[in-house]
């Protein structure tokens, strides 16, 4: 069999990385549940034309289909028994849009308001570059209501978020907030005449010059010069306290929308203020308007200092009608994580990795082949009080077991007694310490009981310099 080719655009982990993704979902998963956050976990095929209602990606949704569809109508979609045999099915590209549409289908069974955190792959046909990639994991938390979701959710759920990033050993990050209500008042105040065309021009000022968005504000949103170049000062507005309130005002728009937005985003600024430090901060950016239309209150996106070439890792907001069966109404608040967009570059760089590429903290040494048994009760012993191990393969001298277990950066060996009466012994093959030891009751420092992220300290701060 011919040597396989990698595809692009599915990122697969060794073990050791793997182990640093897996420390990373656990961390946000305790985060999460520690405040009330329940798990789910949708399907990963939606109706194509319930995906194509989520965002403007249709380009980019990939079908599922059977390979021996054609000329078969009963596999042009979902047969399940529903009788919906012509439904095109697409992979979901977001968690959203699932999230969504199982909001609507279980609502019966569901309490409201309703927490979830999902942590999932998606897929995009896009092409395949650093940070974006056709297969990727998201990590994302939601609160719902029915009806209505007051607004200290907004808060509570980037507090939440923030913590969970704070928690983890990752450059540091920012939190770029604004409001969709602000935008949209002082868009409305100064006159213009296409205000969601406004909106999506001014998401465009990480990718265009601010002379190109103005031509954009002219030409698709009627926007005259002076109205364009006002909407571009207020789009510079980035601080993170409540001279935010004197920097908006000064511009001289009045609008009962503007004035909801902006005290809305004072009070994410308050609400956040004894959650950030030295790992994350939050601060307001009237830069960031996020170009899907659903978004109709707060907004973030979350960059990475270092990566900004990354563009947003993460990002969220206020949904009012998301969901809607036509009888009810389900609000929501949510941010997502991009866990692939930022682990596969920090791990590729060497900026973090595993401790280790096994799960083992401990190799059972094995003097020959009839003394298997003996090696094999010892890792059970060990096993019954949860401690990782592993029995060595094959008999060969210590020197070469040892050499081993280096290579697996497993941290101890476990050298089971030759003579009756005598006691086992552990080796730390780092320092070389060799002490007595009972099965029954050893245990090694926390540090080594499972596989860590190690930080290179030399790699984040030249990062942090460029």
């Amino acid at each position: 069999m011919a040597r396989p080719t990698p595809l692009s655009g599915y990122p697969e982990l060794l073990p050791a990385a793997r182990a640093v993704e897996r420390e990373v979902i656990s961390s946000l998963s305790h985060t999460f549940e520690l405040h009330g956050f329940a798990n789910i976990e949708t399907r990963v095929a939606e109706p194509l034309d319930r995906l194509a209602k989520g965002g403007e990606i249709d380009k980019e949704i990939y079908v599922l289909r059977r390979l021996q569809a054609a000329g078969d109508p009963e596999s042009e979609g979902d047969t399940g028994g529903d009788g919906s045999s012509d439904r095109r099915l697409g992979l979901h590209f977001d968690l959203t849009v699932p999230f969504a549409r199982y909001v609507l289908e279980h609502a019966g069974s569901l309490e409201f308001p309703f927490r979830r955190y999902q942590i999932q792959p998606c897929w995009r046909g896009e092409r395949p570059q650093e940070g974006r990639y056709r297969q990727f994991t998201q990590a994302d938390i939601d609160i719902v209501g029915k009806d209505e979701l007051p607004f200290h959710h907004d808060v509570e759920v980037m507090r939440v978020m923030v913590q969970a990033l704070d928690a983890l050993p990752l450059p540091p990050l920012s939190f770029q907030v604004n409001n969709r209500k602000l935008i949209q008042g002082f868009y409305q105040g100064l006159g213009i005449p296409d205000v969601t065309a406004a909106i999506r021009q001014i998401d465009k000022l990480d990718k265009l010059p601010e002379d190109a968005v103005a031509e954009l504000l002219v030409r698709h949103a009627g926007a005259s010069d002076d109205q364009a170049r006002r909407c571009l000062e207020l789009a510079t507005i980035r601080v993170s306290d409540r001279s935010l309130l004197e920097r908006v005002r000064s511009l001289g728009v009045d609008d009962d929308l503007l004035d909801r937005g902006l005290d809305e985003l004072m009070s994410v600024l308050d609400g956040c203020a004894d959650v950030v430090g030295e790992r994350v901060s939050v601060e307001a950016n009237l830069r960031i308007a996020r170009g899907l239309d659903y978004y109709t209150g707060t907004v973030v996106e979350i960059y990475m200092q270092g990566y900004e070439r990354l563009k947003a890792v993460g990002g969220g907001g206020r949904y009012d009608a998301l969901a809607d069966d036509g009888r009810t109404t389900y609000p929501g608040v949510g941010i997502s994580f991009g866990l692939s967009r930022t682990l596969v570059p920090l791990l590729s760089e060497g900026v973090l990795r595993g401790s280790r590429a096994v799960p083992s903290a401990v190799l059972v040494a094995l003097a020959d082949e009839e003394s298997r048994p003996t090696s094999d009760r010892v890792a059970a012993a060990l096993r019954a009080r949860d401690i990782s191990c592993e029995v060595v393969a094959s008999p060969q001298k210590y020197g070469r077991q040892i050499r081993y277990a280096e290579r697996r950066g497993i941290p101890f060996v476990w050298f089971p007694a030759t003579e009756p009466g005598g006691s086992d012994q552990v080796k730390d093959i780092r320092s070389g310490d060799q002490v007595d030891a009972d099965a029954a009751s050893w245990v090694p420092p926390d540090d080594d009981a499972r596989a860590t992220i190690v930080v290179s300290a030399s790699s984040t701060d030249e990062r942090q310099t460029q």
